[in-house]
This record gives C-alpha cells, structure tokens and sequence, in this order.
C-alpha cells in the first residue's frame, strides 16, 4: 500500500559552506581549512546550479526558511550574500516573511558587516560563540575572544537584526556549575531571541575523539543543566526542544521544520535533503558530493548527488519519532499521517508502551513526552526502533 499524503509538507532550503578559518577539535561537521582564498564566484555560480537541477521537484512550492550554515558562512562577503540571495529570490520567489539565517562566527567579523548583510536579505543570525569565557574559547579551539563575542551581540543590535540566536556549549573541560550558569548569565545580558545550549559531546574522527580533554563526570553534567534550564527560564526563554530556548514568537522556524519532520533541499558540499513526493506516495532523502573539491567540479551535473534512498515505513517512523519527540510540546497526532503518510494507529503498540512506562502521554489529539520521557529520550526512542527480524 503506498503512502497517502494529503498535500507535501512545509519546505526549507539549507545551504552549506564548508571552509572556516581553523577547524574546532570537537567538531564533525563538513568543515575544512581553505588553502589559499576561498573561491567566493565560483561557489556562488556552484551553489545556484546545485539548486537548478533540484527546482523541477519542488515547481509551486513555498520556501518556509533558509539557513545558510557551514563552516562559517561568515566569511563570505556581503556582496556575495546579496548575490545568492537576490538569484535565491529569482528562482524561488522568496515570501516576504520567510526567515533568511546566516551562521557567524565573533572572530570572523569586520565592522558594520551585519547591517550590509542585513541589506542583503538576511534577517536572522545565529552566532557561534560556544562559551564566554577565554580559557575555555582556547581549549575549544576557536579562533575568538570573549571581547569579540561580545561585541558580535552588540554588531547584531546595533545592525538591527534583534531575531539573533546565541550557540553556548555546556560540560565544557573543567567546568565548574558556576562557571556554566556564568555563561548562560551572561548571554541572557546580550537580550538574544533565542539560545541554543547544549552539552559538548565527543564526536568520532574529531581531534578530541584522539586526546579526549577532561570533562565534568555526569552528577556535574546534572548540576549544570538544571541550573541553567532554571536561569533561562527564569529570564523569560522558554525550553521548546531538548536544546533551544526562545523569546515568545522567536522559535527558530528553520529548525522546527526539521523537527516536525518537514521537507527541505540542501544545497553545498554534503548537503542532505528529504522531499516528500505525495503523489507517487514516497519520501526521499539524498545527499551531495561531500568534498568541497569535489562538489565543485559536479554542481552542474548528476554527479553531484552522491546517494539517494527511499525511505521505507520503519525508516519514517523511527525519523519522524527522533526528530518530533525533542519538542517540550511533542507532536499532533494528525502531523503524524500528513508527515509520514501513515495513519497514527501505525504506532500505536508503541505508544501505548511508551505510556505504560511514564516517556509519555498520549491525548486525543496531541502525543507529548514527560519530563522522564524527555530526560531519557534514547529509552523512549528505542521502543520506535524496528525489531531485528
């Protein structure tokens, strides 16, 4: 039986840009080191062909977001952003409201950049600032100070882009409670719309997978975290996902999309994409060429995919479940079948378990996570696993 979808849903773009100035030792990303200058046209002129080759799935549909990510896009000249936006604007016919959100990096900013990217289509940042103290910036690895990530806030205030949100690590290398809710302090002083605050976690083939640093053990990691999730509540920032804290009206619509198991292209080098195609009653997920080089050389042609795969009834559920059961609120039964294609009894059994456990509430219309469901989510995830046959 095929899928039935009653119309696809929302849609987002994400374009990647994989060069910063020196690569973080905790991070995974599709991120390199440029040698020699970073070929700003021709990324640009790569970008939008990426994207011509992808435009005939997605003919009549509506851009809810576009988060230009990386990497550091903030290398990248307001020139070049107008540029991207203004084709960006040609080909997909860019809504007036449509959240447009640049990634920056403090130690990588000049003067008045923000209000030039500002004039350039961009009115939402998200700055990496990781944590406000330099000790920890140095262990870190990033190439800022707690000065410039100061003055990044500042930049954003005085450029007019208040929808700004603020990246904070916590269980950082020895850490103390004190010194986390320092940094949360100090961040709510800055007045973000939005904080995302979350736990430094040791990726594999990272350089802090080959000489692990020193973290806080987990009655620590405890500490810290209610301490902090007390401090922005207090401030006024209420927690809608296991890590994202907003203002009232200030959720990243970008990231909730991806959460509520909407539909997006991605365009750049690795860059993954999830299209629903409701006619044919089937949901796709594909992936680019994964080196900048690379990439480079394919953006015009089939070769820049690198794989695709139909996911199948198990991979959605399990995909819809990991990404709606982060959100405080959890998920409506009816975004379920439109996501999914499949009808909300598909999921009962599990459901009820998870119930019977205390991960979770189901209501007539709405299935949200407890507070235990919440904080062990890996439990509540596995009973949505699909059984080993």
């Amino acid at each position: 039986m095929l899928l039935s979808f009653p119309a696809p849903p929302p849609l987002s773009l994400y374009i990647h840009f994989p060069w910063c100035v020196r690569k973080c030792p905790y991070c995974d990303f599709n991120s390199h080191e440029p040698h020699g200058a970073i070929p700003e046209q021709r990324y640009i002129d790569a970008l939008l062909a990426d994207l011509q080759q992808q435009l005939p799935a997605v003919w009549g549909r509506p851009l809810e977001s576009v988060f230009i990510g990386g990497g550091t896009p903030s290398l990248l000249s307001p020139e070049a952003i107008e540029r991207l936006l203004s084709a960006l604007r040609a080909m997909l016919g860019l809504g007036p409201d449509i959240e447009v959100t640049l990634e920056a990096n403090p130690g990588t900013l000049e003067q008045g950049r923000f209000a030039e990217y500002r004039a350039a289509g961009i009115n939402r940042l998200s700055i990496g600032v990781q944590s406000f103290e330099d000790e920890k910036l140095q262990c870190l690895g990033r190439i800022h100070s707690r000065r410039e990530a100061l003055h990044a806030a500042e930049a954003a205030h005085a450029a007019g882009l208040e929808n700004f949100n603020l990246d904070l690590m916590f269980g950082l290398p020895g850490q103390s409670p004190a010194q986390a809710r320092a940094d949360v302090a100090q961040a709510i002083t800055l007045e973000p719309a939005h904080i995302s605050w979350y736990q430094l976690t040791i990726e594999p083939n990272t350089a802090f997978a080959h000489a692990p640093p020193v973290v806080p053990e987990d009655d620590a990691l405890w500490a810290i975290q209610q301490l902090g999730q007390e401090t922005l509540a207090a401030a006024g920032y209420v927690q809608y996902e296991v890590s994202a804290y907003a203002r009232e009206g200030r959720r990243c619509r970008h990231n909730l999309n991806y959460w509520q198991f909407g539909d997006y292209l991605g365009i750049g080098p690795g860059a993954h994409g999830k299209l629903t195609d409701a006619p044919q009653g089937r949901v796709e997920r594909q992936w680019r060429q994964r080196h900048p080089q690379a990439w480079l050389e394919s953006a015009a042609g089939a070769d820049v995919v690198a794989g695709r795969r139909t996911l199948g009834r198990e991979d959605l559920v399990l995909e819809f479940m990991m990404n709606a059961l982060r959100l405080r609120e959890g998920f409506a039964s009816a975004l379920f079948q439109a996501h999914t294609g499949m009808p909300i009894s598909t999921v009962e059994p599990a459901l009820r378990e998870a119930e019977r456990k205390g991960l979770l509430q189901w209501q007539l219309q709405r299935v949200l996570p407890t507070e235990r469901g919440h904080n062990y989510l890996n439990e509540l995830l596995q009973l949505f696993m699909p059984e080993e046959k």
